[in-house]
């Protein structure tokens, strides 16, 4: 959950300056549930979720479940909750609702995701929460010092034992409440997404069924799509005015103009009030771009608004002598509210969710490739600035300078293939077709990462359910009083395919003659 990073490139450090102001805007922005990035949220947020119908446990989960060797069976404490108030119970086979955690905490799962207490009663479901491991309190090796301490104690993170992770707790739970046969339906949002959809092509005699809301598999190289992220960023931005598009495309090289003169970087800190003066340029830059992905990905007002964002960058009040970075400062004011200075360097000090998340997923800023301090591993998204991306100066993503990149620092070779190895995805409508049954894609199409979701209809029972106005994780977080329409019916859309789900199967038990 976890999600402003340009992508790598093979540096030669004589490389002229402006290939470095050129370089940084590409980026991969983060994946995650809930806008985080910019707040850069601790492990643990330190507003508990109050809520008395919780009950917290740890499972002593097996660190390596693939290998057999002496150290495989070292053993770490996952944590996971339950709310077991509304559950009908073993005896009529009633449903479970999981939850698999992401690149988060399980405190800021607990606090964002509503749609298992939105649909727990009515399903009269157990509802199980998940916490992914090396996030939030469930660290292998003792400590978040330990496991994240380099390659050969983060090796052991990766997709394929997390859902392995999952599928032992699932299988603990409902022998806990000896419950043999109640249905699972796994639930997770962007990488976690991802995981639920793969769990259920998986581990299919554990899960019913899955929803993966705005889970962008087939991002990968194998599976890249024809238009990407930032097309999508900058095509919500020009549709809501194109006079903002138009500033923001300008305000790069006003930066870089800005930033030549004598004393301009100072001149720019102090315009932009960032807490430490700038070093370069590409500095304001990232920081500016961050806020106009995180804007498109979480549009969801009032706090998070591309709306917003524009209408304090086309803010021209009479007799204003407002320059075209004053505009663009407003923006970020309008997103981020007024402070005394703002942090553009604030993954100086990564949290230990920042950590874990960069093994991962392989993100980089451009800081990180004169002082790296991160590793390479699974999740190789190849998000760039392309041509159609015409907000942002064109600057494609390179897998090769990424990859030799990964081994010069680390010694460490990213798997770019091993996704759509190991998951099967390269020819999704088949493959999906073929082997998987009951899942739910769900995507709105203004988060820039729907662009990798699955958009059609894949069979019956492998359906995509989409809508125009819809945002990262839109329909599986809190419930409010104000939702639209639209998202009012996907979301009972969603569960009554979920319904329906649950109801086959309970007849299939009635007509095996199988009870408790």
């Amino acid at each position: 959950m976890s999600l402003t990073f340009p992508i790598l490139l093979l540096l030669i450090f004589s490389t002229s300056s402006s290939f470095f102001i050129t370089l940084a805007h590409c980026k991969i922005p983060r994946l995650g549930i809930s806008p985080k990035m910019l707040k850069n949220e601790p492990d643990s947020p330190t507003q508990k979720l109050n809520d008395p119908d919780l009950k917290m446990f740890y499972f002593n989960q097996n660190l390596d479940h693939f290998t057999f060797t002496p150290k495989s069976y070292m053993t770490f404490q996952q944590r996971y909750a339950i709310d077991s108030k509304h559950w009908a119970g073993a005896k009529d086979n009633a449903p479970i609702l999981a939850f698999l955690g992401e690149e988060s905490s399980l405190d800021s799962d607990l606090s964002a995701i509503g749609f298992l207490r939105d649909n727990g009663p009515r399903l009269k479901a157990l509802l199980v929460y998940i916490e992914h491991r090396y996030y939030g309190k469930t660290m292998p090796f003792g400590s978040a010092e330990e496991a994240l301490k380099n390659a050969s104690t983060l090796g052991y993170l990766n997709a394929a034992q997390a859902l392995a992770d999952y599928a032992s707790i699932l299988l603990h739970v409902k022998e806990k409440y000896s419950t043999k046969h109640s249905p699972i339906i796994v639930i997770g949002g962007s990488y976690g997404g991802m995981l639920a959809a793969w769990f259920r092509l998986k581990y299919p005699h554990i899960a019913l069924g899955a929803l993966a809301s705005s889970a962008p598999l087939l991002y990968f190289e194998d599976t890249r799509p024809k238009f990407g992220y930032y097309y999508i960023v900058t095509k919500v931005i020009k549709g809501t005015s194109e006079r903002c598009y138009n500033m923001i495309r300008k305000s790069w090289k006003e930066i870089d103009r800005v930033a030549a003169k004598p004393n301009g970087l100072l001149i720019l800190s102090k315009q932009f009030k960032t807490c430490a003066p700038l070093n370069a340029s590409f500095d304001i830059k990232d920081f500016l771009s961050t806020i106009y992905a995180e804007a498109v990905q979480y549009n969801r007002g009032p706090s998070y608004s591309v709306t917003n964002v524009c209408n304090a960058i086309d803010n021209n009040p009479p007799n204003s002598k407002k320059g075209l970075l004053d505009r663009i400062f407003a923006g970020a004011v309008a997103l981020l509210g007024n402070q005394s200075c703002y942090d553009t360097n604030m993954f100086a000090h990564p949290t230990n969710n920042n950590k874990a998340w960069r093994w991962q997923a392989r993100k980089f800023t451009l800081k990180t490739m004169l002082k790296p301090d991160r590793t390479c591993s699974e999740i190789v998204m190849p998000v760039g600035y392309d041509k159609q991306d015409t907000m942002f100066p064109t600057t494609p993503f390179n897998m090769t300078s990424y990859i030799e990149r990964c081994k010069a620092d680390y010694g460490v070779t990213p798997r770019p293939h091993w996704i759509t190895t190991y998951f099967g995805i390269q020819d999704v409508k088949l493959i999906l077709r073929k082997f998987g049954s009951n899942i739910i894609f769900s995507n709105g199409l203004s988060d820039p990462y729907s662009v990798g979701g699955v958009l059609e209809d894949i069979s019956d029972s492998v359906v995509a359910i989409k809508s125009n106005n819809g945002s990262h994780c839109q329909d599986i977080v809190m419930k409010m009083k104000g939702d639209p329409e639209w998202l009012v019916m996907q979301r009972d859309k969603e569960i009554k395919i979920i319904e329906s789900w649950i109801s086959t199967y309970q007849k299939d038990l009635k007509a095996l003659n199988i009870s408790i």
